[in-house]
């Protein structure tokens, strides 16, 4: 079993009819703690009702919350998602938000520097004082993972090369990988020359970069590894990334062979797009079904 901690936002995800409890760390964090690892989540609600829906929320699925910290003036984070006729999802993301202003604390600092494996994302720095403390716990953590995760126009160029370079492993999508990539001056339609150039930029030695219904590639070690993804039915695409690289990391921490790893984290994510919201429960015999 690892130790891992998830760093960033949590938050409601609004849709036209309902709403549901979500951010990437967070959904990252519940798909790794379903997979039986041990999980903390660094991260602030506000003191109101959807704050502590939240609480119990994560309580209930058995995460770490002793560095949820909750704040006094800023609301809990939420997120207005429209989904087009392919279910491809749209986000409005409401600012300031409690997850804005997450402090550095000597607990948060201890949490860190036990963990196996610290996971982080871009859009948490889009506010100063959670940027700072993110910055701060990059020096302190072992294993890092930046999930780029980009959501405009909240990232620099200048944010986006300082949590590349300090990661021991990145996650893109595709188009994610091409922006980055142009505006660093390399300009190639080659998907696997961009990765090949951001391992070399980076120092990075594990690149992956997803490719929506069309699966996946996996950097590793100087050799790529492929899926060429799963068809379903697409209810809507929040969380399937997510659950891809929460599904991925579990895989190579166990030490599964990359071919495999990446196979199983595919099946996942597509079990999620064609289910409704980020985190539905997935029971390890229909994902062995899903994939035969």
């Amino acid at each position: 079993m690892k130790n891992i901690v998830c760093f960033g936002e949590v938050l409601w995800d609004v849709f036209p009819k309902h709403k549901k409890i979500g951010g990437a760390p967070l959904n990252v964090a519940l798909r790794l703690k379903s997979l039986k690892n041990q999980v903390s989540i660094i991260t602030r609600v506000g003191r109101d009702s959807d704050g502590k829906k939240i609480v119990f929320h994560i309580v209930e699925h058995g995460i770490n919350t002793e560095n949820l910290q909750v704040d006094d003036t800023l609301k809990t984070g939420e997120v207005e998602v429209t989904l087009d006729n392919a279910g491809s999802a749209t986000y409005e993301i409401k600012q300031p938000r409690a997850w804005d202003n997450i402090q550095l604390t000597e607990e948060v600092k201890l949490v860190t520097e036990i963990a196996d494996v610290f996971i982080y994302g871009s859009l948490v720095t889009r506010d100063e004082t959670s940027r700072h403390t993110l910055y701060k716990l990059l020096k302190l953590a072992k294993f890092k993972i930046f999930d780029a995760n980009l959501r405009a126009p909240f990232y620099t160029g200048e944010i986006l090369n300082h949590l590349m370079n300090e990661a021991s492993f990145i996650k893109f999508n595709d188009d994610e990988i091409f922006e980055i990539c142009k505006s660093l001056n390399f300009d190639s339609m080659s998907l696997e020359e961009n990765i090949k150039f951001i391992a070399k930029h980076t120092n990075t030695k594990t690149i992956c970069v997803t490719k929506g219904g069309d699966g996946a590639i996996l950097y590793l070690d100087n050799a790529f590894y492929y899926n060429a993804g799963y068809k379903v039915n697409v209810v809507d695409t929040v969380g399937a990334g997510d659950s891809f690289l929460a599904t991925l990391i579990n895989k190579l921490l166990k030490n599964a062979a990359p071919q495999e790893a990446i196979d199983y984290a595919c099946a996942v994510g597509a079990i999620v797009a064609g289910s409704e919201g980020a985190n539905p429960e997935i029971k390890q015999e229909d994902i062995g079904e899903f994939i035969s």
